[in-house]
């Protein structure tokens, strides 16, 4: 397969083959580079002590992807296992963001913190708490729809077929096309061919 790359616009899309692998917001500087933190997640967790100084950090807090209840969690699992055991926790629950929404997550951050709770099983739990109580709330706000609706739209021929007066002429006999066929079935049988 062949990997390609798109700029449009407002992207820069990344593809394997058919299948996109990569969307970024294009930069409109020249020279300029982004860092999204995701992308160096499974390096720090081997690492982690090069999470605390670097770059996708920083951008990370500038762009609001990492939050104040993220530094917060971050440093009372630091005092609670240590720096490196409290940082390879925070860096499991950034993970968890790639199947969590980033507001449940930080829900679950914060009621984590609250309790003292500082791993990544507890905020996983307390996020996905927060995720089914937003599709539980959504699920109530959505208006709940007739079972059966009335159509809007008239057809036209349903309109004309609705102002015409009865069909009173007899229904069409098939008799005259079987006859037709009679007579080419006899013509086969006998071997002679129709010209």
């Amino acid at each position: 397969m062949t990997k390609r790359a798109v700029l449009h616009a407002n992207d820069l899309i990344v593809y394997d083959g058919s299948t996109e692998i990569a969307r970024h917001e294009r930069l409109i500087a020249k020279g300029g580079e982004r860092l999204v933190l995701d992308h160096y997640l499974e390096a720090l967790v081997r690492k982690p002590g090069a999470l605390p100084g670097a770059t996708a950090l920083e951008q990370a807090k500038a762009a609001g992807k990492f939050t104040p209840v993220h530094d917060a969690w971050w440093a009372a699992a630091c005092k609670a296992h240590g720096d490196r055991d409290g940082t390879r926790a925070l860096i499991e629950v950034l993970l968890l963001g790639r199947r969590i929404p980033h507001e449940d997550l930080v829900t679950g951050l914060a009621a984590t913190l609250r309790v003292g709770a500082l791993t990544a099983d507890a905020v996983a739990l307390e996020a996905r708490k927060a995720q089914e109580a937003d599709d539980a709330d959504t699920a109530l706000a959505e208006p709940k729809l007739p079972l059966r609706r009335e159509p809007t739209v008239t057809f036209l021929t349903a309109r004309r077929l609705a102002h015409l007066p009865p069909d009173t002429r007899p229904l069409p006999s098939p008799a005259p096309y079987g006859q037709l066929l009679g007579r080419r079935t006899n013509h086969t049988s006998t071997g002679d061919q129709m010209p």
